[in-house]
């Protein structure tokens, strides 16, 4: 059991030993955190939830109303969705979907998301085009990682420009929607090893 507070909000969380930081939330998470305000209008996706951290801070702020949550592994929603209890919110939408998959709502102006980045970017390249696509104009996404050169480029080119903050050893990138179009694609990375992508689905680290 994890017992936190995250802007002034006491949260606690039931991680799964084979869930991504089981013993304390992600000094990357946090970082992503530092550099997010909630707004009581933001619609909020919290992509790759793990047990849920962001995405249950935010509906503690915000009304779980205009929260959802996804994850790839069976593991960390039934995580995710232990700790939705424990918090007050027991309501929230929380999916098993892989990347998008089950998420086509296209009325997001928020999406955080800190992707496994020990890997190729094929995930992240996912996550990040199809962010652009699910986000309202004006809407923004926030992803943490301890690469640079990539996630720049990537961001960029989706979006036109990114902001970057350095934190604690990891970088935050913020990337607004400014156009309805996306600017300019990369040429796609190659994709998972059939054992990353094994490691991936479980919702271990990689």
């Amino acid at each position: 059991m994890i017992s936190t507070t995250i802007k002034g909000t006491d949260l606690m969380f039931d991680p799964d030993p084979a869930v991504f930081s089981p013993h304390a939330v992600d000094q990357g998470t946090l970082a992503m955190l530092s550099a997010v305000e909630f707004l009581p209008s933001d619609r909020v996706l919290d992509l790759g939830c793990g047990y849920g951290a962001v995405g249950i801070l935010a509906a503690k702020l915000i009304g779980w109303e205009r929260v959802v949550l996804c994850d790839v592994s069976r593991q960390a929603v039934d995580c995710a969705r232990k700790s939705a209890v424990l918090n007050g919110v027991p309501d929230i939408d929380i999916r098993l979907s892989d990347g998008f998959d089950q998420v086509q709502d296209k009325n997001f102006t928020l999406i955080l998301s800190n992707p496994p980045y020990h890997a190729d970017f094929s995930v992240p390249r996912a996550f990040i085009e199809g962010s652009f696509q699910r986000l309202e104009l004006g809407g923004r996404l926030v992803m943490v990682t301890k690469r640079l050169d990539w996630y720049k480029n990537k961001l960029s080119a989706v979006f036109g420009g990114v902001k970057i903050a350095e934190t604690g050893g990891y970088y935050v990138f913020t990337a607004e929607k400014r156009s309805s179009t996306i600017k300019k694609k990369q040429k796609s990375p190659p994709k998972l090893s059939k054992k990353l992508q094994s490691k991936y689905k479980k919702g271990l680290s990689i």
